[in-house]
């Protein structure tokens, strides 16, 4: 290499460097500021979950300790004053105290809290459906057979999570009101669908056997 070439070399290299030094001088803070929010950022994300974890842990551990209670009013007390974080939390926390207070004979107080839950405009679609479909169990009696036959056709919709247990009923309120083929039919379904568990299928089955027909399973 020539020293003109070496020259030219050494030149150029410099350039390059009072470069790089000139660009980090302007962009160096604001580099760094973005890794800072980036490592910040992560830290805070991780941070935030082992918050949720453990929020979660702590209200899995209250409801635990309430059921453990030997008295159902107990339980049910203990249940009804845990106020856990999230709609979610809440609901299944209010379900369990239903349980309780329906055992200990407080069926009011049941229906009250059931009551919330199904008209909770902020709750996911699931919890109201849960909600609603233990508020016809218990109100059931009370109610005509229309009634309640509109109360679970609400709940077999495209998406619904209780669509096959609301056909239950809804062929339970079939044989009580005399329409054997609409029952037969609708529990055919019921024992065939993909998505039934098998306790439903069994149930369904021997319902049709009940009934005089023939489970399409066992043919």
């Amino acid at each position: 290499m020539s020293d003109t070439d070496s020259f030219i070399e050494e030149v150029t290299e410099e350039v390059r460097r009072d470069r790089l030094f000139k660009a980090f001088r302007r962009w160096g803070p604001v580099a760094a500021v973005v890794v800072v929010a980036i490592v910040g950022g992560a830290a805070w994300n991780e941070y935030n979950k082992a918050q949720a974890a453990a929020a979660a842990q702590a209200t899995g551990d209250a409801m635990i300790g309430a059921l453990l209670e030997d008295d159902a009013s107990a339980r049910a007390e203990k249940l009804a004053a845990l106020h856990p974080e999230g709609a979610g939390a809440q609901a299944v926390a209010t379900f369990l105290a239903a349980g309780e207070q329906l055992r200990s004979g407080d069926g009011a107080a049941a229906v009250e809290g059931l009551r919330k839950v199904a008209n909770a405009p902020d709750l996911p679609l699931i919890y109201q459906q849960i909600a609603q479909f233990k508020l016809l169990g218990i109100e059931g009696a009370d109610m005509s057979p229309e009634d309640r036959r509109a109360g679970y056709e609400t709940l077999i919709g495209p998406g619904s999570g209780l669509r096959l247990l609301a056909e239950e009923q809804l062929a339970l309120i079939d044989i009580e009101t005399g329409n054997r083929d609409a029952a037969l039919t609708r529990l055919a379904a019921l024992s065939e669908d993909a998505g039934a568990t098998p306790g439903l299928r069994r149930r369904a089955s021997s319902l049709i056997v009940a009934l005089g027909g023939v489970p399409e399973m066992s043919q």
